[in-house]
Order: C-alpha cells, then structure tokens, then sequence
C-alpha cells in the first residue's frame, strides 16, 4: 500500500484469448471503482497487466526460480500497488494455469493489507463458486484483504443487447465496494502482534484478544 495521492490500481488478467471477456469484466470494476473515486473528489489509475505476454517468462521462473526483467517490472508493479482486481477464466474447475503461476512467483507477505475484487467467467453458472473455494484462499493465503463482492459471469450472461442488467448491478457493486475500501485508507500492521494487517470495516486497526482474556471467557463458562 501507498500514501499517494493518485490511488493505484492493477487489474490482474489471466485471460487468455484476445478479444478477452475476462478482461472486459474486469476492466469495467476496475472502472467502476475510478467512477466512486472520483465522486468524492480522489483519484485512481488503472493499470492492465496481461499475464497472456508472460507466458514464457512465468514458465522460465518456473524451471530456473529466476525472474525475467518482464516478470520482475510485473511483480513490482503488482507489489506496490493500492489495489487489485485479480481476474481469471474458469478451466477445469479452478482458475487459469498462468493465474495461479504468476501467484506463485510473489513473496507470501507481497499482498499484506491490499484490497482485491476477485473476477472470474466460466461457460456455465456451474464454476460459480470457483471464487469462494478457489481464488479467495489463494489470495486471502497471500494476506491480501479480498473483498466480500466477486464477479463471476457465465457466457449467457455477456455481450450481446440483453446482457443482463443484473451483471451491470454486480459490477457497478463491486467497484463501489473497492473504491470504498480505497478511501478508508486502512492501516497496515495496526492489528495484534503475530495478526498483523488486519483492519476493521472502519479502516482501523482490529485489537485482537490477549491470552488472559481468553481465560477469563473461559472461566466464566466453567463456573471458575
């Protein structure tokens, strides 16, 4: 996280064909959150990173543990900034191969503190979950704050004249949600010693209980 006055964020996008719906959804949130910035006078800058270009290089990391300059200027990117949308077409029943690679290459603090939206889009409604039991863990596993509104959308749903109005509901939802948590500004390492990071709704630091208050919960239980 940065205190810069220009927020920045960086969509994620491990979609792989070009047009890319997943990057079109992703971009829209994305959007949506500069929308909610700028409603209250702040700003947001919006970076794209494909990972479809790092293919190579994410696959040459993978073999030696030694990151291209591409990969390095990719992480650098991802690691200082203010917020992610992290982004992933469903196969098999989870998220992209480059998706979880690119994941992989970060330090498991890079994240700590920084809000993420996930987005994912599948053929069916039948991967929807793939955002709770697949991507959350993931990146709640790299200590970012991930975000209770996700966008899954399945092919029905997108692009044509009557794509669903319920989908625009969930993306305008979801970029709110972000450029919310943007401008609460929340305080990394506030939160108890060994939970550091954690911040309420509110932007403030979570106090966590202590050993001995635990204890006298429990003795109140036991009748001691």
């Amino acid at each position: 996280m940065t205190d810069r006055s220009t927020r920045q964020l960086v969509v994620v996008n491990a979609g792989l064909s070009n047009p890319s719906t997943t990057r079109d959804i992703a971009t829209r949130v994305a959007y949506a959150a500069e929308h909610g910035m700028a409603a209250t006078g702040e700003s947001l800058e919006v970076s794209v990173l494909d990972l479809r270009a790092l293919a190579g290089d994410l696959a040459t990391f993978m073999t030696t543990m030694i990151p291209t300059p591409a990969l390095e200027d990719a992480r650098l990117l991802v690691g200082r900034a203010d917020a992610l949308v992290a982004a992933t077409p469903v196969f098999q029943g989870s998220y992209a191969g480059l998706f979880k690679m690119f994941f992989d290459t970060l330090d498991k603090h890079a994240l700590r503190g920084t809000p993420v939206t996930l987005v994912a889009t599948a053929g069916t409604l039948r991967h929807s979950m793939v955002l709770d039991y697949a991507m959350r863990p993931l990146l709640s596993f790299l200590q970012a704050t991930v975000l209770p509104t996700g966008v899954f959308v399945a092919t029905g749903e997108y692009g044509d004249s009557s794509e669903s109005g319920d989908l625009q509901a969930r993306v305008a939802r979801a970029g709110a949600e972000l450029a919310a948590e943007l401008r609460t500004e929340p305080v990394v390492g506030a939160g108890v010693e060994g939970v550091t990071g954690m911040t309420g709704t509110d932007g403030t630091g979570v106090t966590g209980d202590t050993a001995g208050g635990f204890e006298a919960l429990l003795r109140v239980h036991s009748g001691t």
